[in-house]
């Protein structure tokens, strides 16, 4: 026997996975967390006996629900699963998956199209942020085709534009966990020499460690299958996410999929800062949204480790490119005038798609109690 869940699978950025409604999966979490694995084929290195892709960017999941709290419309819940684990991390925020949800509530009716476009406040609930997510609805209903691009994803599609409300602290306790702009760190471990470096650990919407890929021993503008293959480097990345999570109040992160490490060097094709992201082990072909949101944060605070490395515009309204391998990402700051180093506002532009609808099996044994 198995149980029928409807779903839609759809792309969001330059991710992709199943969106569920909350009312249709179980409401306590062991059970949920076990139908989502079942659904994704995990842990299995190809996540052959389910939807995963068989990489961290395509074994995302999205939970949408109405939402009860004052001027929201929906809620979003987002899960991080792994091909060959058997974790489901609720704990970070995707804001490239966060590009399909306004677009799946409107597909599923939890909201309503207001006219050539549709803006609706969506909440995650894993960080418990806020922002307005705008899409095309001419004619009615969600319009996919469109002209705009973004690096990751071939061809053109509709765009979906996002503006992060209040980002700060997403995970960590405030923007700068540690308390400083610039840590130094003396990272040890086995299989390597001891090393030093200066990091800053930043939490805009994503909790990152920033360092410069010079002091790690590298250019910065590696490919992804090279850094994948170089198993030294991610040994002392890996090292020094552990021991400066520490600093940022994470406490032990060896199971969680934070904080992300992110390897920078001089912008090398005319933005403002080249990138490597790591998420945390696997090099990002891509960089995620919040990331992106995040490394731009840091381009703009003195000090940091992007100081003297990134080519930054001046103004109260900097948009920061962000180089990765598959192309570059534009995140617009908002500064306040009166204090150039908070940023007041971050806004992006992303596309999705609707792959599939209808419903994914899963055996029943997975829901036990499924038809009481």
């Amino acid at each position: 026997m198995q149980i029928a869940i409807p779903c839609y699978f759809m792309r969001g950025g330059t991710s992709r996975g199943p969106f569920f409604l909350a009312l249709d999966l179980p409401a306590d979490v062991p059970t949920r967390d076990a139908v989502l694995l079942s659904v994704m084929g995990s842990p299995d290195r190809r996540q052959i006996d389910g939807l995963g892709g068989a990489n961290p960017l395509t074994s995302k999941v999205g939970i949408v629900s109405a939402s009860q709290t004052p001027g929201v419309d929906v809620n979003f819940l987002f899960a991080q699963l792994q091909p060959d684990k058997d974790t489901v991390d609720t704990t970070p925020n995707c804001g490239n998956m966060l590009a399909a949800v306004v677009p799946f509530a409107i597909e599923r009716g939890l909201i309503a199209v207001q006219g050539e476009t549709t803006t609706a406040r969506v909440l995650t609930l894993n960080t418990d942020m806020q922002c307005d997510v705008t899409v095309q609805t001419a004619g009615g209903q969600v319009n996919y085709t469109g002209d705009a691009r973004i690096d990751g994803v071939p061809g053109h599609a509709a765009p979906v534009t996002i503006n992060f409300l209040d980002t700060a602290g997403s995970v960590c306790s405030s923007l700068l966990p540690t308390g400083h702009v610039r840590d130094h760190i003396t990272v040890t471990g086995e299989g390597f020499d001891a090393f030093t470096l200066d990091v800053t650990c930043i939490d805009n919407g994503m909790p990152l460690v920033i360092f410069k890929a010079t002091d790690v021993g590298r250019t910065g503008y590696e490919g992804v299958d090279q850094l994948n293959a170089d198993d030294d480097l991610k040994r002392r990345i890996e090292a020094l996410r552990l021991q400066i999570s520490l600093r940022m109040g994470l406490g032990d992160v060896a199971k969680k999929n934070y904080p992300k490490m992110t390897m920078i060097a001089a912008p090398a094709a005319g933005g403002s800062i080249s990138t490597r992201s790591f998420i945390p082990h696997v090099c990002h072909d891509a960089i995620g949204v919040l990331a992106a949101v995040t490394v731009g944060t840091a381009c703009v605070l003195k000090g940091s480790v992007c100081d003297g490395v990134a080519v930054m515009s001046q103004g109260n309204n900097p948009t920061v490119s962000v180089e990765h391998p598959s192309g570059e990402f534009s995140v617009a700051l908002g500064l306040d005038p009166k204090d150039s180093q908070r940023v007041t506002q971050a806004a992006l532009l992303r596309t999705a798609r609707l792959i599939m609808r209808g419903e994914v099996m899963v055996p029943a044994r997975v829901w036990p109690g499924y038809n009481i």
